[in-house]
């Protein structure tokens, strides 16, 4: 998730564990605690892009490192508010419980996060959330702003904490129940029209939870499209890309490429943009793909140019948009084929 959603979550959760005994200063622990994994961005000073790729979501997003760091900051919290009457054992539960939740909500989107790293380089991405899903976000922002202007001794402090959690825990119900319901209508869909396909995936686009992006993948390419939770049962075409791995053939023992591979979960095209080779990562979608089935894909790596990387995974994800995009996504969402 974004890092503004951490923050005042990992605010709220603090203030209904320790609010009591730590006043606003237990705010604070918890959006520290929500934010510590992220720190990981350091690396990438010093990294080549397809190893940041990697590394980003990687150690830091995992159990061990929750383990270890919430035993650091409980003995830190400790120290730094003595005299006090909270147990190391209640610290590190504190901090634990933060540390997984922000774990939790990074697992959701198709990022993924390296759970059991170092012993496994295994991604874990559930693919049910957007990494920037205002509706998940703005009861909690809005409670966290409460708290911060309330003062610590006001009785209503706890019921705006317990709101912030409850309206995002219901909303995260609520998408699950999105993706089950978009996963069931793909594969009904491929059974009816006889589609063929080896995996696939699903995942929401920008900013909301009801519009979802759709692979398909067999042998040579993918079937990309997208669909509404309130479409009816005509799905639109799919649009069929190939994987075109001969594009790749010069280039198919270098380590940059092999990194994007396995960054990428094996869903990736390659394409040449006049005499430039391009790798795309399926798994972030297309550019205004709902309303251009044909467009580019978000993350698009030039396998000939590397120094023009830049941002790589941000720079195609809101890429020609405009005034009249939100209002066309609006109606992708209402549906079709009803």
């Amino acid at each position: 998730m974004d890092s503004l959603t951490h923050i005042v979550l990992g605010a709220c959760i603090g203030e209904v564990t320790l609010g009591k005994k730590l006043g606003k200063k237990a705010m604070l622990w918890g959006a520290l605690a929500q934010s510590i994994p992220d720190i990981d961005f350091v690396a990438g000073f010093w990294m080549k892009l397809p190893n940041e790729l990697l590394a980003h979501r990687g150690f830091t997003h995992s159990l061990l490192f929750a383990g270890i760091i919430s035993v650091f900051m409980a003995l830190a919290a400790d120290r730094l508010h003595r005299p006090h009457d909270i147990s190391l054992k209640r610290f590190i539960g504190f901090f634990l419980f933060e540390v997984m939740v922000h774990l939790l909500l990074d697992s959701c989107n198709n990022y993924g996060v390296g759970l059991f790293e170092p012993f496994s380089e295994k991604r874990i991405s559930f693919n049910s959330v957007y990494v920037a899903d205002p509706f998940f976000s703005i009861v909690p922002a809005v409670c966290f702003a409460a708290l911060i202007i309330m003062r610590k001794s006001d009785p209503r402090r706890r019921r705006w904490a317990i709101i912030g959690l409850w309206a995002p825990v219901l909303y995260f119900g609520y998408t699950i129940i999105n993706k089950l319901t978009i996963d069931l209508s793909i594969r009904e869909m491929a059974a009816k029209e006889k589609i063929g396909y080896d995996r696939y995936f699903t995942t929401p686009s920008p900013l909301n939870n009801w519009l979802w992006f759709v692979v398909l993948e067999d042998s040579s390419g993918y079937r990309v499209g997208y669909r509404s939770v309130f479409d009816g049962k005509e799905i639109p075409t799919l649009q069929y890309f190939p994987r075109n791995d001969t594009l790749l053939a010069d280039v198919a023992d270098h380590e940059e490429l092999q990194q994007l591979k396995k960054f990428s979960q094996g869903f990736y095209t390659a394409e040449k943009w006049g005499d430039t080779l391009v790798f795309n990562d399926l798994r972030f979608g297309q550019v205004i793909g709902w309303q251009a089935p044909r467009e580019r894909f978000v993350f698009h790596y030039f396998l000939s140019h590397p120094e023009d990387n830049e941002l790589i995974v941000q720079r195609g994800r809101f890429a020609r948009w405009n005034r009249q995009t939100p209002m066309l996504m609006l109606q992708r969402i209402h549906g079709v084929g009803k």
